[in-house]
């Protein structure tokens, strides 16, 4: 999942905006990606049920960043990435969906939903 939808969509949820508005304000802006669009419903809905697992996200990820550290090439977003979706697999959503990566984040009540 793109971070950013994650961090856009708990922050709003945080400061108590309504998700749906959110989501479609969002999604007819600049701000809109294909990633947001796609997965931002997983989180709206409570369904977490995998279409890219957590996991998957971790291994990816973290192969990137040992390509990256063979080349010595510097990764800093992808590290801190990586380091966000190793926070949502610890506590066991590796095998959800990667919009479970929203389940981190402090403060906010994500809706529950089908898992």
């Amino acid at each position: 999942m793109h971070i950013a939808a994650a961090e856009a969509m708990a922050l709003g949820l945080r400061e108590g905006v309504d998700p749906d508005a959110l989501y479609d304000v969002i999604t007819h802006s600049a701000g809109n990606s294909w990633m947001f669009e796609n997965r931002v419903p997983h989180i709206l809905s409570g369904d977490y049920t995998p279409l890219s697992a957590v996991d998957i996200f971790v291994k990816d990820l973290g192969l990137v960043l040992d390509t990256a550290r063979t080349s010595k090439f510097p990764l800093p977003l992808s590290a801190a990435a990586h380091q966000m979706f190793m926070m949502a697999s610890t506590p066991g959503h590796g095998g959800e969906d990667d919009s479970a990566v929203v389940k981190i984040l402090p403060g906010i009540e994500v809706p529950k939903g089908a898992k």
